[in-house]
């Protein structure tokens, strides 16, 4: 059986399409990816048809689409198909984020290094909290080294939260990639950016969940 990743955060622009996509293309290198698309806006959904026609795009990911209540039933099939599942969420706290949030192995929250971001997961968080989902939190546009972001860190380790200890970077690569249908780790595989994706890949499957 595989594994479901819900990302999930109620907080618009915190970078959740970008990162499933990065995350599945870079997983897709440890097995089976399939990543769902329960958002609306249907950006990831949107992504793959481009995928479609990109040259550098490796097998082993596809991309679905799905909402409502056939939700759960469509992450239990694809669980038994694939490796890897990963479910990008709609930015607000509606039924399909707790069905997506509910089904899942881990819940990824990303956020940029910003106590705004950080305000805005509490209901992410609490929620992941009521369906006992384990959650882990992901830095996204972050700097290498800022007061604030250090500041950050220590207020997420105080209150015992789990944040990856691999960020990313604010790279125009992710979204020259993701333009093009592709994941950095295809796009530029010897890249920075591609090496963060990956380091934060393995930190996410050193969780163990």
């Amino acid at each position: 059986m595989g594994k479901i990743i819900a990302v999930a955060q109620q907080k618009g622009g915190a970078g959740k399409t970008m990162i499933a996509a990065q995350f599945g293309t870079a997983l897709a290198e440890e097995g089976r990816v399939a990543l769902l698309d329960t958002d609306p806006q249907a950006s990831l959904s949107a992504w793959g048809r481009l995928r479609g026609a990109a040259a550098k795009a490796k097998p082993g990911v596809e991309v679905f689409s799905v909402s409502g209540w056939r939700l759960a039933n469509e992450l239990e099939k694809l669980k038994a198909e694939y490796d890897y599942v990963i479910v990008d969420t709609p930015p607000v706290i509606d039924s399909d984020a707790r069905r997506a949030i509910r089904g899942a192995d881990l819940v990824l929250v990303p956020l940029n290094p910003a106590p705004p971001d950080l305000w805005a997961a509490e209901g992410t968080l609490k929620l992941a909290a009521e369906e006992r989902s384990p959650a882990a939190l992901l830095f996204n546009r972050a700097a290498a080294s800022s007061r604030l972001r250090k500041r950050l860190e220590a207020e997420i380790v105080a209150r015992q939260l789990t944040l990856l200890p691999a960020a990313l970077a604010n790279r125009a690569g992710y979204a020259n990639a993701f333009a093009d249908g592709l994941g950095v780790t295809e796009a530029g595989p010897n890249t920075q950016a591609a090496e963060e994706v990956r380091a934060a890949v393995r930190a996410l499957l050193a969780l163990g969940f």
